[in-house]
């Protein structure tokens, strides 16, 4: 099976200017978990729960120069207000790995038990964004063969 019989084509995406408060309300309106960021159809990075929620964190020079401020995670949580003032640029992960539509399946799974992600963007030449792909949309679509559904 390839990539292109199992990924999702009609995705939801954030622009490097959006504001994270407009992502974050995508996110835990449609239950998921991170969002492709496209420019002009092409994919330039990712922007998921995990960024916004690191926006949180002391930074390590941070803690370094003040260990004992930057444990009090309750006043770290009372910034999150700022962090969804911010950009998607200043929380996305721009270097992001991508599959084709014309790879295997288990060729995509493999990627993303490699890189410890749980779904991959699926880009055609150009870095041109046309799906996305999940190891749930893998286990399913193996699943669905072997039983005959």
């Amino acid at each position: 099976m390839l990539v292109e019989d199992v990924m999702t084509r009609n995705l939801r995406t954030a622009k490097k200017t959006d504001s994270v408060r407009s992502v974050a309300v995508i996110l835990c309106t449609n239950k998921i978990s991170g969002l492709p960021v496209v420019e002009d159809d092409k994919l330039v990075g990712i922007i998921s729960e995990k960024d916004i929620l690191n926006g949180l964190l002391p930074g390590y020079r941070t803690f370094l120069h003040d260990p004992l401020k930057q444990r009090d995670f309750e006043s770290m949580e009372e910034s999150y207000e700022e962090i969804l003032s911010k950009k998607v640029e200043d929380l996305m992960t721009a270097r992001v790995f991508s599959v084709s539509p014309k790879d295997p399946i288990l060729m995509a799974a493999s990627q993303m038990d490699l890189h410890r992600f749980r779904r991959i963007p699926v880009v055609e030449e150009g870095d041109r964004l046309v799906g996305i792909v999940s190891l749930g949309d893998i286990h399913k679509a193996i699943f669905k063969r072997e039983l005959n559904l």
